[in-house]
């Protein structure tokens, strides 16, 4: 099966029980980088000032097998239902290394 990965962008609050929620239904792991974006509406401001809007960009590489699932944990744990609380899509991934590792892991279970 082909890899594919997955990039959630999610509140920092929900951050950790998002991660759990992919590792529970087979994530072997996850990256987390800190982000600050603008959705569909424009940023609030404070005297003038604009404020940043703080997100985490969650980033899985996964078995085309476990994708959906994967993104039912996502969607229920990040609280996506909610409006502005984050979004999610999948890319193909063409070829990867240092993933190896992970596999031999998920076999021996």
């Amino acid at each position: 099966m082909a890899d594919k990965c997955i990039v959630a962008m999610v509140k920092p609050d929900l951050t950790d029980k998002v991660v759990d929620a992919a590792k529970a239904v087979g994530a072997t792991g996850a990256t987390i980088i800190d982000a600050a974006g603008t959705g569909a509406r424009e940023a609030k401001t404070f005297f003038g000032l604009s404020l940043e809007i703080r997100t985490e960009v969650i980033i899985l590489l996964v078995k085309e097998e476990i994708v959906a699932p994967v993104l039912e944990a996502i969607r229920t744990a990040g609280r996506f239902h909610e409006p502005g609380t984050g979004i999610a899509f999948v890319l193909a991934v063409e070829h990867d290394i240092g993933f190896e590792s992970q596999r031999l892991d998920q076999r021996r279970e």
